[in-house]
């Protein structure tokens, strides 16, 4: 399921649908009468790969999703836990081991770490699975985490957890009532803690990684088509899908639950 889940998301990334478009847009011209029908096709996939590369359609998209949960401040109460919430790595020799993280992963990690500098005496969380490369996630960001610095005995790994829902889960069987901070991408933020509510954990949450941003000024930045600004509608779209999936699920769990209560209290 979690392979078929990865498989689908990707295809109905903008990128890949746009493409799939045009090449049947293309379809139409070459083997078929519809030539202007597919003309059409075409142009609607050219002006859709250009539209979620353009700024101000993707930061607008993205910005509100990001902002709905602000930087972390510290707070009153004593921190027990700081959770970095796994993300992309490749296992390279040949590069320093801050380049094996992805972008997002690294930027979760120095948040984490700045994090559990506040608070001496809290543990590091670090979670994430291999991905198929032999070496978890979540063992590659501890080795990042003991050259910035951090204590071997204040790191936690999660090395089998393959999404949020099992890191979640896993984390709960040991956080219990304990404060505890989560650290992720600021477009995952919502549905990370969906997850950990429904897991019975009420973490601080703590943003980082944003990618769109209000304020560019530049007309070169703004007007021309990045693949940075694709990137912000892929966050975008696959966030949705992610919270469309998260409430499908939710929803199939409890009428689950329901119908066997019913079936139950009718025994």
């Amino acid at each position: 399921m979690f392979e078929l889940k990865k498989v689908v998301s990707s295809i109905l990334m903008p990128l890949p649908a746009m493409l799939i478009i045009g090449f049947l847009g293309l379809m139409l011209i070459m083997f078929t009468t519809k030539r202007k029908t597919g003309c059409f096709v075409v142009l609607f996939s050219l002006c859709g790969i250009f539209l979620i590369a353009f700024q101000p359609f993707s930061s607008r998209l993205l910005l509100p999703m990001e902002r709905q949960h602000t930087v972390f401040l510290p707070v009153d109460q004593s921190i027990d836990y700081v959770m970095v919430l796994g993300s992309g790595h490749v296992v390279d020799d040949q590069i320093p081991p801050t380049s094996e993280l992805s972008r997002a992963g690294l930027m979760r990690l120095t948040e984490g770490i700045r994090i559990l500098r506040m608070y001496p005496g809290s543990k590091l969380i670090l979670s994430g699975y291999d991905g198929g490369s032999g070496v978890s996630n979540a063992r590659m960001m501890a080795k990042v985490a003991l050259a910035l610095g951090v204590s071997k005995s204040d790191i936690i790994l999660l090395e089998t957890a393959k999404d949020t829902w099992e890191e979640a889960r896993q984390a709960a069987a040991f956080v219990k009532q304990r404060q505890i901070v989560l650290v992720t991408s600021a477009s995952h933020m919502q549905r990370a803690l969906n997850e950990f509510h429904s897991a019975g954990v009420k973490p601080y949450p703590a943003p980082t990684n944003f990618l769109a941003h209000a304020n560019i000024t530049q007309g070169w930045e703004r007007f021309t088509p990045k693949g940075k600004y694709l990137e912000q509608t892929e966050r975008y779209w696959h966030e949705t899908l992610g919270l469309v999936w998260q409430n499908l699920r939710d929803w199939a769990s409890d009428y689950e639950e329901q119908a066997l209560e019913a079936t139950e209290s009718t025994l």
